[in-house]
């Protein structure tokens, strides 16, 4: 019944502006804004819905995985444009976890969503 649908994920954000700000102008990523929710248009045509959530709370996981070739210049590129990577247990002073799998490092978009780039390749 669903398999002709194309479906999209999503996840809540406390504060739109923000998030529009973030996606759009820190991660460079091309946004869209409809009926006060965001679409983040990513790679691939895949969409992604971003909507907002009064009692929003964070998510424990992470929601959203960017693939890169080279994770050191995506970590440096990102830090220069303000992203601050998470200190979880088994990261490097940059915020790389080098202990197994592919080499991933964490952080957070303003409402506190995790959020990764890891290397492939």
């Amino acid at each position: 019944m669903l398999e002709q649908s194309r479906a999209f994920s999503g996840f809540s954000v406390d504060d739109v502006s923000a998030a529009r700000r973030f996606y759009g102008e820190t991660l460079g990523l091309r946004v869209s804004e409809d009926h006060g929710m965001l679409t983040l248009h990513l790679a691939g045509d895949r969409d992604t819905l971003v909507y907002p959530k009064p009692n929003h709370e964070p998510a424990s996981f992470t929601i959203l995985n960017f693939p890169v070739a080279d994770i050191e210049s995506a970590v440096d590129g990102l830090v220069a444009r303000g992203v601050r990577f998470e200190a979880f247990d088994g990261v490097d002073e940059k915020g790389i976890f080098r202990r197994g799998g592919p080499l991933i490092a964490w952080f957070r978009d303003p409402a506190g969503n995790i959020l990764s780039v890891l290397q492939q390749g």
